[in-house]
């Protein structure tokens, strides 16, 4: 069983600056998605989980070279080797194309800031030497400059459109000598047009191209990964605007530049370049329209009131309380274009693409007392489907009966469970089954930090849970997810006639899978990723509020695949709206029965009819390789149970349980890791 590689990995950990990783994030989800999920990752990541199968490139990004050597140099360095030296892809910019090199010259002569050393991946057999233009200094702009490329457009046969000159950012990068430049393992990808302030030699290298076994790297001295929308102006930088005015006017040919290294490199890069949605209204209803009031009403003390307009403040983000009949108002659409902390402030422009700070920008809710949001205001959502739906599945699923009444809709959002739980105040006013659910989230969240945009066609949710502090010590929070992921997988196989035989599964802890379509029937099975879920918790009052995140790739083919591709020709396609009533329907009944009488035999035999990983044989790292059988989950506190083996495979008669926020699970290489 094999993974496809779907994953580009951008280095965050230490040597690495925010700006630099946030500019890298910025323009490689742009250029590359939905094909590819762009994912910060740490040093802890690189050294101890299995990230290599799944990685389509790795991403060293600007900052300080002696900072990636100090945390990676030996093993880090070996791993990272070893998987560009077996087909993957590296890409360096600024300090990553030192850290690339063999060999790293940087400001010598200068005595406090001067570098010289050799780097031990060294995939650019050569020097790469800096500062190519004077001026550089740590932590400033004011090295900072537009540096002209001449581009060798003989080395991107078959890219497409590409300049032949264009500028770039520029601040302390290396210009790459040496006598591997030219042979059939290092191609020139672009120059300096200037004159450097260090011997670039003849070619005056500004990106190599290096073949490095069965895989490759691209190095870059410039950083042609800074779009000049995200950049601030410094006043106090002589002739920075003129920097900022350059790279707007070059930003085209950077942008087909970097696609063409993209490509390259063998990634799939999107060719209408993906802009950053701007954020939509939010609109809340209930089944019953008259019981909005009524929520309203129980939010009484959160809500404020300024001008005449009703507020919640919470701590994340501020919410602006519209009626339907004030959306297209003068008033309403001044109120939407403008900041309410200043009348004269605009809110930050995400329809230019940079880079923002939703926390910023004030979300404006539509509460509809009186009746369902009108198709042509939420298009991508059709309310009387959701609703419709909810109470057809009441009448087939016992016990469901609330979740479900209140439902918050977002064409384009942060993220749901961001919305819910960063926003302590608002979230204790919520009752369980209260749903958000969205068609677009620009800053989706998974397990630890990654962050990426949520496309259209995907099923995006999150319900708020209230468990009883009471029952937490015989009815554990962590089981919560594995009733969610029946709930997923049960909704989808009984969504209607003939759809019980759609091959999706779960893998343990929090993710749906499905078999690829692509592979032959005739093939062995081979699973992707088409879902995953999220679980946060806070307490408030007497009970853990539960903000559950569910997501699922429903009608959208990328990055993987989705559920209608999984469906034979003679069945309709989901609709998301009824694949969401049929979740919440069904997660309600799941947990109405784990409240009364815990994680039971009946719930513990639906999870395992539809895992992966029946007594699959795994390694466990962090015990010294021990090789176990999976069993499955303990039923007390949700943990992985596992037999040792010891020779010829028979069991020793040891048994371990594993902790599902405490180890990784590689399904397809059958490891059981530890997470840090």
């Amino acid at each position: 069983m094999t993974s496809r590689k779907l994953n580009v990995l951008v280095y965050a950990g230490t040597g690495s600056t925010v700006e630099s990783v946030k500019h890298t994030i910025y323009s490689l989800h742009r250029l590359l998605s939905p094909n590819y999920a762009v994912i910060p990752i740490t040093e802890a990541v690189l050294l101890k989980e299995p990230w290599a199968p799944s990685c389509a490139l790795l991403v060293f990004p600007g900052g300080a070279d002696l900072g990636y050597c100090r945390v990676l140099n030996g093993e880090g360095n070996s791993i990272i080797s070893q998987y560009v030296r077996r087909g993957g892809s590296y890409l360096g910019f600024c300090a990553g194309g030192y850290y690339g090199s063999k060999r790293c010259e940087f400001e010598v002569g200068n005595k406090a800031m001067e570098v010289i050393g050799s780097r031990e991946l060294a995939f650019f057999p050569g020097t790469c030497r800096g500062g190519a233009f004077e001026g550089f200094q740590y932590h400033s702009e004011n090295g900072a400059r537009a540096v002209r490329l001449n581009v060798v457009k003989d080395a991107f046969r078959g890219a497409g459109v590409i300049p032949e000159v264009f500028s770039s950012y520029y601040n302390g990068g290396g210009v790459f000598v040496g006598s591997a430049i030219g042979t059939s393992d290092v191609e020139v990808l672009a120059s300096y047009a200037s004159d450097l302030n260090v011997d670039g030699g003849h070619e005056k290298a500004a990106l190599v191209y290096c073949k490095v076994g069965q895989g490759a790297a691209i190095l870059t001295g410039p950083h042609p990964e800074f779009a000049a929308v995200n950049l601030s102006p410094h006043h106090d930088v002589a002739g920075y605007d003129e920097l900022i005015a350059t790279l707007r006017a070059n930003d085209d040919a950077r942008t087909s530049f970097l696609k063409a290294c993209l490509t390259k490199l063998g990634l799939e890069v999107n060719q209408e370049t993906s802009g950053v949605p701007s954020l939509s209204r939010l609109h809340l209803s209930s089944i019953s329209s008259s019981d909005v009031d009524e929520l309203l009403h129980s939010w009484g003390e959160i809500i404020s009131k300024q001008d005449g307009e009703e507020y919640i403040r919470a701590e994340n983000d501020t919410f602006h309380l519209q009626k339907p009949e004030s959306m297209w108002s003068v008033a309403g659409l001044k109120d939407a274009l403008t900041s309410d902390d200043s009348p004269d402030q605009k809110s930050p422009d995400v329809s230019n693409g940079a880079m923002v700070d939703y926390s910023t920008i004030t979300k404006h809710l539509v509460t509809h007392g009186e009746a369902w949001p009108e198709a042509k205001v939420t298009p991508y959502f059709n309310h009387n489907a959701f609703y419709s739906s909810l109470r057809d599945y009441r009448q087939t699923v016992p016990e469901a009966e609330e979740w479900g009444d209140f439902l918050m809709y977002g064409e384009v959002v942060t993220s749901t469970n961001t919305l819910l739980e960063k926003n302590f105040n608002l979230l204790s006013k919520l009752p369980s089954g209260f749903t958000l659910t969205a068609t677009t989230q620009v800053a989706g969240r998974g397990r630890g930090s990654n962050v990426w945009v949520s496309p259209a066609g995907c099923l995006i949710m999150s319900t708020v849970i209230n468990h009883p502090a009471h029952l937490v010590p015989s009815r554990p929070i962590v089981f919560i997810q594995y009733l969610a992921a029946i709930a997923v997988v049960e909704a989808v196989k009984s969504y209607d006639r003939g759809y019980d035989q759609v091959p999706v599964k779960l893998k343990w802890p929090n993710d749906i899978y499905a078999r690829d379509p692509r592979q032959p029937s005739s093939s062995p099975p081979s699973y992707v990723k088409i879902g995953g879920i999220l679980s946060n918790c806070s307490y408030s009052s007497g009970s853990y509020q539960v903000v559950l995140g569910i997501g699922v790739n429903t009608t959208n083919g990328r990055p993987t695949t989705s559920l209608d591709a999984l469906l034979p020709p003679h069945l309709a396609p989901f609709r998301i709206e009824k694949l969401t009533a049929g979740i919440v329907a069904r997660l309600e009944a799941l947990y109405k029965v784990f409240a009364r009488r815990g994680f039971t035999r009946d719930m513990e035999s639906a999870y395992y009819a539809h895992w992966l990983h029946g007594r699959q044989v795994v390694s466990l790292e962090a015990e010294g390789g021990v090789r176990a059988r999976i069993l499955g989950i303990t039923s007390d506190w949700g943990m992985l149970r596992a037999e040792e083996l010891g020779t010829d495979d028979k069991p020793t008669g040891k048994m371990w349980a594993l902790q599902s926020d405490e180890n990784s699970f590689d399904f397809f290489r059958g490891l059981v890791r530890r997470r840090v």
